[in-house]
C-alpha cells in the first residue's frame, strides 16, 4: 500500500510486522486492519485515499484469507489420504501382490507370473533366465490380446526337471510379424514391510527384496 503525497506517513514502514509472515488467517486479517486503519488516519487530507484503492486493498486481503482457508482445507485433506493409504498398505502385509517386475523366486510359494499387453500380438514368448544369464525355461504363449494375461508355471525347466530354489529373471518378448510389442512383466511377490518416502510415497517392501510404489499394485492373490 502506498500513499500519494511524498512526505505522507508510511505505515509499512512504521508496521513492519504487517507484512511478515502471519501465523494464522486470523492473525493476518487483524494486521491487515490494523495497517489500513492507520494508512487512513495517516493518509495526506488533501490527496486522500481514493475508493478505487481502498477497494482493491480489501479485495486483495479477501483473496489471501480465501487462498489461506483452501490450502488449509487441502493439507487436511491430503493428510486423510496419506493415513487412509497407510493403513490399506499394512493390511497387505504378508500378502502375496501382483505387481511389475522380472523376478521370480523359485521354491518361495508360486512361481506364476503375468505380462501385460498394450495390443494385440501373434506371437508372444516368455523366457526364464538362472542368474548366470542362462535360459532354463521357454514358453511359447502363440496369439494374445491385449490386456493383462495370469501364466501359471511350476518352478520346472525345458526338459521338465524341477529347477533349484533362487530368483529367477523373466523377459517377455512379443510381435505383430517383424513389428515388436512392447508387453510389461508383472510377477508375484510377498510383501514383507510397508514403508513412506516423501518423494516416492508409499512403498511395498517385498520378500525378493523389490520395493514397489503401493499404486503399482495390479492383483491381490
Amino acid at each position: 500500500m502506498t500513499v500519494n503525497a511524498p512526505s505522507a506517513f508510511d505505515p509499512i514502514a512504521a508496521v513492519p510486522s504487517a507484512v511478515s509472515a502471519p501465523s494464522s488467517s486470523e492473525a493476518t486479517e487483524q494486521r491487515f486492519l490494523k495497517l489500513l486503519v492507520t494508512q487512513l488516519n495517516n493518509q495526506d487530507p488533501l490527496n486522500p485515499m481514493d475508493n478505487a484503492q481502498l477497494t482493491s486493498q480489501l479485495a486483495q486481503m479477501s483473496t489471501v484469507s480465501g487462498i489461506e482457508r483452501m490450502n488449509g482445507t487441502l493439507e487436511t485433506l491430503l493428510a486423510q489420504s496419506n493415513s487412509g493409504q497407510m493403513l490399506q498398505a499394512a493390511s497387505l502385509v504378508n500378502r502375496a501382490v501382483l505387481v511389475p517386475g522380472d523376478r521370480i523366486a523359485v521354491g518361495e510359494g508360486s512361481s506364476a507370473f503375468a505380462l501385460d499387453l498394450p495390443a494385440s500380438a501373434g506371437s508372444v514368448k516368455a523366457v526364464i533366465t538362472n542368474a548366470a544369464g542362462t535360459p532354463v525355461r521357454t514358453i511359447d504363449l502363440g496369439a494374445l490380446p491385449a490386456g493383462l494375461h495370469l501364466q501359471p508355471w511350476s518352478g520346472e525347466d525345458d526338459a521338465g526337471q524341477a529347477l533349484a530354489a533362487g530368483q529367477y529373471r523373466l523377459q517377455v518378448m512379443a510381435a505383430n510379424g517383424s513389428a515388436p510389442v512392447a508387453a510389461a512383466s508383472l510377477v508375484i511377490g510377498t510383501v514383507a514391510g510397508v514403508s513412506q518416502d516423501p518423494g516416492r510415497g508409499i512403498s511395498l517392501d517385498l520378500a525378493n527384496g523389490q520395493s514397489v510404489s503401493l499404486a503399482d499394485v495390479r492383483m491381490l492373490r
